[in-house]
C-alpha cells in the first residue's frame, strides 16, 4: 500500500470521524430504543398527574401518584430579575468552597447555585459561573425534591417551610419542616459536601388514625434551551436531558425529542441511576438510591419549561409512623476525578458518563488520566499535550516502523508488480492472482501499512473528547497569545492577529496554528517522494491548505495536538528515510 495513499486515507478518515461520527452512528447504529412499553406499564398503573402550579411551572412528576394541591398561595411574578428574585424573603446561605448560593424556604428549592472556582470568561472581572436561578427569572434553573398523595395536602411550590439552621455548609444540616391539617408532619434535611452534592432526607410521620399513601419525587427545572456555542447540542457533543436509566446512558433524548414527543414526556421505568441536564461543562442531575425502582421522566411545558424528575411507588405510612427516602442533587462542574468519586465511593452508577466520551471512551479516559497527570506535573496544559502526543508517537513506533518497512518493500517490487499488470490487463482475476503470488513469494504483507491508519483514528477521535469535553483544560493558557487551549486560536489573519476585536466567521478564522498546521503538513508531504499519478499530485497540493481552513475552528489544544504530531511525523520520516532508502526511490516506469 503506497505511504501516499495511506496518509490522505487517515486525514480525510480522521476529519469524516471527528466531523460527522456521531450523525453517521445514529443513522447506521442506532442504540435501543428507549423503553417506552416499560414507562407505559408504570404510567397506566398511575393516577393522573397534578395541575401545573399558577406561575405557569411544571408540577409534580406525572408518573407520580396525583396530589391533593397545596394551600393556595399567591404565585410569584413572571420575568422578575435575578437579583429582585434573590432579594425576596429570608433564604438559606449555601457555602463550600466550591460553591455559594441559597436555599429558597418557599417551595424548598434549590434555586440559586454560582461556582466559585469558574469565572465566565477570561476578563478579571468576570463573575463566577451560575448554574441555578430562581423561578420567575429569564434563565430559571433549579432542583427540589417533594411529595403526592392522594386525600391528604402535601407541600408545593408555594408551601413556607420553618427553617432551622441558617447556613448549608459541609458537615452541618438544615432543617425544613411544615404540616397540614390532617396529621401529616413532613420534614427536609439538607446536607452538602464540599465538592456538589446535595443530600435531601425526605420524611413523612403521620399521627393521624388512619394510615395515609405517599409519593416522593425529585427534580430539575430549566427554562429555554442554552444559547451558548459551548452548550448547544451537537454531532459529536451532546448537551441536554441526559441521564443514566434503564442500565444504559441516555444521549438520545435532547430538547427537540421532548418538543416532539407525544405528550411532550418520555419515561422510563429503571433502578437507581440519575437524570438532569448536562451543558459542556455542567450539570444538573437527581439522584435516587442505587437500588431504587423508580419511574423516570423528561418533559416539557408550556414556554420551553424543560424537567428531569424521578419518582418512587407510593408507600403507606401507619398511624404513628415515619418513612424517610433519601435523594441526592448534583449541582456542579464536570470534573472527572469528582464524578469517578462519586461513582466509586458512593456507588452513583457512570455518573462520570455525563461527559460524552462517545464511542472510544474505553480510549478516552485513559488519555484524559494520563493528560490530566502530565499537567500536573508539568503545570502547562499546552506542554502536557506535546509530551503526551510524544509519548503516543513512540508508542505507535514499533508499528509505523513496520508501516515504512511494507512500504519499503513494496517499492522495490513495483516494477514487477506494473510488469504484471499490463501484462494481464484484460484478466483482472488472473493479475490478482499473479499479484497475490508475488506479495507471498516477496514475503510482503500489502495490508500492513493500513494498521497504524486503523490505530490512529480511534486516539485521535478519543483525544478530540478529551480536550473538547473536560473541563480540566477550560481556560487554560499555553504560551504568548494562546490564553485558552478549549477555546479557537483568537489571533486570526482576518482580525490581524488579535490586534484588532474581530471575531472573524469560522470558515475563514484562520489563526496562527492553523497555518503552523498547513505548513507543517506541507512539509511532510515535500518529504514524500513526488507521485507519479497527476490526481495524487493536485490532492497533495491541496490537502494542507484544505485541512488548515477545517481545522481553524477546533480548539487550540487540538490544533496544538496536531502541529506537534506533524512535527513528530517530519523526524520520524527522515529517520525511516535513513533506515529505508528506498523510500525515497520513485517507482521505475
Amino acid at each position: 500500500m503506497d505511504d501516499k495513499r495511506n496518509l490522505i486515507t487517515a486525514i480525510l478518515l480522521s476529519v469524516l470521524i471527528l466531523v460527522g461520527w456521531n450523525f453517521i452512528a445514529e443513522r447506521f447504529f442506532p442504540a435501543p430504543p428507549p423503553p417506552q412499553a416499560a414507562a407505559k406499564d408504570a404510567a397506566a398503573t398511575a393516577p393522573a398527574a397534578t395541575p401545573a402550579v399558577p406561575n405557569g411551572e411544571l408540577g409534580a412528576p406525572a408518573a407520580a401518584t396525583a396530589a391533593t394541591p397545596a394551600a393556595a398561595a399567591a404565585a410569584p411574578p413572571r420575568n422578575r430579575t435575578l437579583a429582585a428574585a434573590l432579594a425576596e424573603g429570608a433564604r438559606i446561605r449555601i457555602e463550600t468552597p466550591k460553591l455559594k448560593g441559597s436555599l429558597n424556604p418557599v417551595g424548598a428549592r434549590i434555586d440559586d447555585i454560582t461556582l466559585t472556582n469558574y469565572r465566565q470568561s477570561l476578563a478579571k472581572d468576570a463573575p463566577p459561573v451560575r448554574l441555578f436561578a430562581p423561578s420567575g427569572t429569564p434563565k430559571a434553573y433549579f432542583a427540589g425534591v417533594g411529595w403526592t398523595a392522594a386525600g391528604i395536602e402535601v407541600p408545593g411550590a408555594q408551601t413556607e417551610w420553618a427553617v432551622t439552621g441558617s447556613v448549608l455548609e459541609p458537615g452541618s444540616t438544615v432543617r425544613l419542616d411544615w404540616s397540614n391539617s390532617t396529621g401529616q408532619a413532613f420534614r427536609l434535611d439538607y446536607s452538602i459536601d464540599k465538592d456538589y452534592l446535595i443530600t435531601v432526607k425526605q420524611s413523612v410521620t403521620n399521627t393521624a388514625a388512619t394510615p395515609v399513601s405517599v409519593a416522593s419525587y425529585a427534580f430539575v427545572n430549566r427554562r429555554g434551551k442554552p444559547t451558548h456555542p459551548d452548550d448547544i447540542d451537537s454531532w459529536t457533543i451532546h448537551n441536554g436531558p441526559i441521564g443514566q436509566i434503564a442500565g444504559q446512558t441516555n444521549y438520545d433524548v435532547d430538547y427537540d425529542t421532548l418538543d416532539e414527543a407525544p405528550d411532550n414526556r418520555v419515561g422510563f421505568a429503571s433502578t437507581g441511576g440519575w437524570l438532569g441536564f448536562t451543558d459542556k461543562y455542567w450539570l444538573a442531575a437527581v439522584v435516587p438510591g442505587q437500588k431504587e425502582r423508580i419511574n423516570a421522566e423528561m418533559r416539557v411545558g408550556e414556554g420551553e419549561l424543560y424537567q428531569a424528575n424521578f419518582s418512587r411507588p407510593p408507600v403507606t405510612v401507619p398511624a404513628g409512623r415515619t418513612i424517610t427516602h433519601s435523594s441526592q442533587i448534583f449541582a456542579g462542574a464536570k470534573e472527572v476525578n469528582v464524578l469517578d468519586d462519586y461513582s466509586e465511593r458512593l456507588g452513583i452508577t457512570r455518573l462520570d458518563y455525563s461527559i460524552d466520551w462517545g464511542w472510544f471512551a474505553v480510549i478516552a479516559k485513559p488519555i484524559f488520566y494520563l493528560l490530566d497527570w502530565l499537567f500536573k506535573s508539568v503545570l502547562n496544559f499546552g506542554v502536557a499535550i506535546m509530551i503526551l502526543t510524544l509519548i503516543i508517537r513512540l508508542l505507535m513506533f514499533p508499528i509505523a516502523q513496520k508501516q515504512f518497512h511494507s512500504m519499503a518493500q513494496m517499492r522495490v517490487v513495483q516494477p514487477k508488480m506494473k510488469a504484471l499488470q499490463d501484462k494481464y490487463k484484460d484478466d483482472k482475476p488472473r493479475m490478482q492472482q499473479e499479484l497475490m503470488k508475488l506479495y507471498k513469494d516477496e514475503k510482503i504483507n500489502p495490508l500492513a501499512g493500513c494498521l497504524p491508519i486503523l490505530l490512529q483514528i480511534p486516539i485521535f477521535y478519543a483525544l478530540y473528547k478529551v480536550l473538547m469535553l473536560t473541563i480540566e483544560m477550560r481556560h487554560q493558557p499555553f504560551a504568548l497569545w494562546i490564553k485558552d487551549l478549549s477555546a479557537p486560536d483568537p489571533a486570526m489573519v482576518l482580525n490581524l492577529f488579535g490586534l484588532l476585536d474581530f471575531q472573524p466567521p469560522a470558515l475563514l478564522g484562520v489563526g496562527v496554528l492553523a497555518i503552523i498546521l498547513g505548513v507543517t503538513m506541507w512539509l511532510q508531504f515535500r518529504l514524500n517522494p513526488t507521485p507519479t499519478d497527476p490526481v495524487q499530485q493536485q490532492v497533495f497540493a491541496i490537502m494542507p491548505w484544505m485541512m488548515m481552513f477545517v481545522m481553524a475552528p477546533f480548539a487550540a489544544g487540538l490544533l496544538l495536538y496536531w502541529v506537534t504530531n506533524n512535527i513528530l511525523s517530519i523526524a520520524q520520516q527522515q529517520w525511516m528515510y535513513r533506515q529505508f532508502p528506498a523510500l525515497r526511490e520513485a517507482p521505475a516506469k
